[in-house]
Formats: structure tokens, C-alpha cells, sequence
């Protein structure tokens, strides 16, 4: 029994040490070595929504493009209802009208992170109705503008109060061609996006760009991963995902609640981008579901730090916090922030991984910044 002990304790020492040297450099924050962890609100574990869609609908979802893309995250179509448009990995903003062959990059899930912030990495898009001209918003690149017979697109914003973007998001655009758009954080790239979610720094903005001043003003700040981002319908507010509470916000643009913000709904995973509908109802893509390890982790920043400086490499630090495994989730709620319907592949056997829900002609399309393809539902 002794020598059991003994082995049990050297074993101990030994992993102790090879946590704390880590000398393969594993531990997600090896790279950073001021990396803190910061302390996420999150309502009670019970009252996260815990619906499911019992069907697995989303099985029944169309792969379309397979292999043909990379990292799709989001879908809009244009003003003569051409499309869809999407922005890809390798920088590129495409377009298809019954032809897929224009755009052949290799479909690999991580395999432009390195070399990304030298191409971009178009997220966010939206059209102007009235011009025509389509709106990026580039992780790298700021906020750009490209006109209705495409080429290359120009910069209107890359800061704002003096600090520059590093992760520019998602963005909408109102009637009078003001843009409003979310800066993830201003110190993570979003090819370290992954060391974002551990950390859920609050340096996460929204902004608004005003394109007769030029002007760039932060309507919110201290936000912790801000990303998608939606108009209501009649205009007089606007809705922003905040991945890493797990919820969407609203921010009142008119009446007498104008410039403040609330809680609009808790959701029941990680979202991503948010749209609305004609109904003016909202989708939400949810990149993953709620876990009791990633929430626990996120209520209590000390532990997760410790959690964290265990030399694993960083995708299984990340898969262990969404749950074990990608799976697609889309939910939707109504004007007023109540949950209305919720689909998915549980099993992530045909849709493993949603960032943005376009609803068009009585069909969903379905972006995703990780898989080499479209669904359509």
C-alpha cells in the first residue's frame, strides 16, 4: 500500500510539474502571458432555455456548395433579390447566381487562421436598399463598402475615440444609411478567438458610422464579445448578440428610452449573428448550446484560469467547454424577446455549426464561419 501511495504521489508531483512548465506550450494561454480571465453575468443555470427540437429538423436541411467554400458566415442577398453573397476565408466576398465554380478554396476549418489578418476575414454583410452599395464588416479591415457592380472594396472606418478595430463583427444599416456595427474586442484578433471566449474580456464595443460626417461614435462599451447585430423592423431600436453572457441585448435608437440598452432575451447556448424577418421576428444562430462545465467556468474566472494552464491543446480546452461536440442550433424569437421556436441536429450529423439564419422565400439559409459549405432549410 505504501509503494502505491509513493507512485500515486510522484505521479501527482510529476503532472504538477509538467502543468505547471508546460513545456510544449499547449495551454491555451501559453501564447499570452498576461492573459486574464474576467467574470461573465449570467442568469441561474435554470433559467438558461433548456427547449430542444425534439424532430432534429435541421437534419432535413440542404448542403449546398459543399467543398466549394470556407467559413461562410454570412448570407445576404441584393436589392434585385440576386444571391445569395457570402464572405469566405480566404478575404473574398462571392456571389452566385445558379453558378458555384467561380470560388474552389480548400475546405479546411482552421487552415486560414495563420495568414487571415493579411487577406481578411469578411464576417458581416448587409445591403444598402437604396444604393445597392453592400456593407462588410472585415475582422482585419474595418468597415467597408463595395458598389453594386462589385470590385474592390474600400475602407470607411478601421477606430474610433483613437482605438483602433480588432475584431470588426456584424453590422445593419437603417433608412438614412447610418451603420451599425460591433468590435469584438480591442485587444483579441479574431484568428485568436478561441483565447476571446476563455477570457470574456469586456473590450468589446457598438458603433455607429455616419456616412455624410464620416464619423465614427461608441453608442456602447466594456461589452463581452459583442457580435450580431439587427435592426428591428419599424427602426426604432436594434438588437446585438452578446456571445459571451449568452444573450441578446437591445439598444433603444428612438422614443424616449433612445441611447439606452436592456437585457432583450437569455439564450440557450453561444450566439453568433442575430436576423430579423418581414414578420420582424429574429433568428438567432446559436454556435453552440450551453454546457455545465462552460458555464461554471464562466461564473467563476479564478477557476477557469486554473483550468486553463492545463497544458491541452486549445481545441479540446475549446470542445470541452461547448459540450463535447459542434451541433447546430437556430432559435427564434419575436419582437418583443419572447422564444418562439427552436431547431436543430443535435447530432451535428448534416448542419454541425450555425452563424447566421437568413430567412428568404419561405427557406432558411444557413452560414457557418467553420464549415466548407451552405445549408439550406
Amino acid at each position: 500500500m505504501a509503494s502505491v501511495g509513493l507512485l500515486l504521489a510522484g505521479a501527482f508531483l510529476l503532472t504538477a510539474l509538467y502543468c505547471g512548465v508546460d513545456p510544449f506550450g499547449h495551454a491555451p494561454m501559453a501564447r499570452f502571458p498576461r492573459f486574464e480571465v474576467f467574470p461573465v453575468e449570467l442568469p441561474p443555470w435554470s433559467e438558461i432555455p433548456a427547449e430542444t427540437d425534439g424532430e432534429n429538423r435541421l437534419q432535413r436541411a440542404e448542403l449546398r456548395f459543399v467543398n466549394q467554400v470556407q467559413g461562410p458566415e454570412s448570407i445576404a442577398f441584393d436589392t434585385l433579390g440576386r444571391g445569395p453573397y457570402t464572405g469566405v476565408a480566404d478575404g473574398r466576398v462571392l456571389f452566385w447566381n445558379g453558378r458555384s465554380e467561380i470560388c474552389n478554396p480548400k475546405p479546411s476549418m482552421l487552415s486560414y487562421l495563420e495568414n487571415e489578418h493579411i487577406c481578411g476575414r469578411p464576417l458581416g454583410l448587409r445591403f444598402d436598399k437604396k444604393t445597392g452599395d453592400l456593407y462588410i464588416a472585415d475582422a482585419y479591415f474595418g468597415l467597408l463598402k463595395v458598389g453594386p457592380d462589385g470590385g474592390l472594396a474600400k475602407p470607411l472606418t478601421t477606430e474610433a475615440e483613437g482605438v483602433p478595430f480588432k475584431f470588426t463583427n456584424d453590422l445593419d444599416i437603417d433608412d438614412e444609411g447610418n451603420v451599425y456595427f460591433t468590435d469584438s474586442s480591442s485587444n483579441y484578433q479574431r484568428r485568436n478567438f478561441m483565447q476571446l471566449v476563455f477570457s470574456a474580456e469586456p473590450s468589446g464595443r457598438l458603433l455607429k458610422y455616419n456616412p455624410d460626417t464620416k464619423e465614427t461614435t461608441v453608442l456602447l462599451r466594456n461589452l463581452q464579445f459583442p457580435n450580431g447585430v439587427s435592426l428591428s423592423k419599424d427602426g426604432s431600436f436594434l438588437v446585438f448578440c452578446e456571445s459571451a453572457r449568452g444573450r441578446f441585448n437591445r439598444y433603444w435608437l428612438k422614443g424616449e428610452k433612445a441611447g439606452t440598452s436592456e437585457v432583450f432575451a437569455h439564450l440557450p447556448g453561444f450566439p453568433d449573428n442575430v436576423r430579423t424577418n418581414e414578420k420582424g421576428e429574429f433568428w438567432v444562430a446559436v454556435h453552440c448550446r450551453s454546457s455545465l462545465y462552460g458555464y461554471t467556468l464562466s461564473k467563476h474566472p479564478r477557476l477557469s484560469k486554473l483550468v486553463l494552464r492545463i497544458p491541452m491543446p486549445t481545441k479540446l480546452h475549446y470542445l470541452l467547454r461547448i459540450g463535447g461536440k459542434l451541433h447546430g442550433v437556430v432559435v427564434k424569437y419575436s419582437s418583443e424577446g419572447e422564444l418562439m421556436e427552436i431547431l436543430e441536429d443535435r447530432h451535428g450529423k448534416v448542419v454541425s455549426a450555425v452563424s447566421e439564419v437568413e430567412e428568404r422565400d419561405g427557406k432558411l439559409w444557413l452560414g457557418s464561419v467553420l464549415m466548407p459549405h451552405i445549408a439550406v432549410y
